[in-house]
């Protein structure tokens, strides 16, 4: 529903894009594509817009987001995660039709609305502790050095069962989504590491992992040189902590 829900922090993505020097392609890490026993990376030079959800208002479906793909991007991006994948004993290849799933185009489409940057997707390897997710980061890093931006996205909090029980006390929301920043503007990459056990209300913030372990995707290609940089902190419809967190970047002038 952000696709046409925008809240407060669909603008303040925006703000921060257009602060930025336009970057040369993009590429998403999203929760909507995770691989098992290894990783691939989307080379379509077209992707289409695929709407891959169901029982959601027309409107929602009619939204397209025509970004040209990016296979040379795709490329070098292999070419830097194989041996990180070798040494874990799983494979990493080429996607050659990936269409961009919703994880992708539906933040895209606040931060460059023309749709104008090209755009990628490296999966999310469902295997992947933690730490094996940062060290892909920092494997993706030297792609930022070439003018690409690496986008991780997710939510903060992530119950959709919540929606369903009005009056259930909510406060591990802001209470989870308190704690995360705090470890993380603290440079704590022991405890974020650890978050299933030390976050409060983590296994109900999270039933399953999928919309919060891209963040170490990003972690791991900015950390320890980069602070974060705290774009928003808002809580939709009560049990959606969306915020949004920067490393880096180039201020445009």
């Amino acid at each position: 529903m952000w696709a046409i829900a925008p809240g407060c922090t669909a603008p303040l993505l925006r703000q921060w894009a257009v602060s930025q020097v336009k970057p040369r392609a993009i590429l998403v890490v999203s929760p909507h594509w995770m691989t098992r026993g290894g990783v691939a990376v989307m080379a379509t030079p077209n992707p289409d817009t695929w709407h891959d959800f169901g029982g959601f208002p027309e409107p929602l479906y009619q939204l397209q987001y025509p970004a040209a793909g990016a296979p040379a991007c795709a490329q070098r991006a292999l070419a830097l995660i194989q041996e990180w994948a070798q040494m874990l004993g799983w494979a990493a290849q080429l996607d050659p039709g990936r269409p961009l799933d919703h994880g992708a185009w539906v933040p895209l489409r606040y931060m460059y609305p023309d749709a104008e940057v090209p755009v990628f997707q490296v999966s999310l390897p469902a295997d992947a502790s933690p730490a094996d997710l940062m060290e892909l980061g920092r494997c993706l890093r030297p792609l930022r050095d070439e003018g690409v931006l690496i986008l991780a996205t997710g939510s903060m909090t992530h119950n959709l069962i919540e929606r369903d029980r009005p009056g259930f006390d909510l406060g591990y929301v802001a209470a989870f989504a308190g704690w995360v920043r705090q470890a993380i503007e603290s440079g704590h990459v022991d405890a974020m590491l650890d978050w299933k056990h030390r976050a409060p209300g983590a296994s109900r913030a999270h039933p399953s992992d999928d919309h919060f372990v891209p963040l170490f995707i990003a972690m791991g290609a900015a950390w320890p040189d980069e602070q974060p940089q705290w774009l928003s902190d808002e809580i939709q419809f009560e049990f959606l902590a969306m915020d949004a967190v920067a490393w880096g970047g180039q201020t445009s002038a």
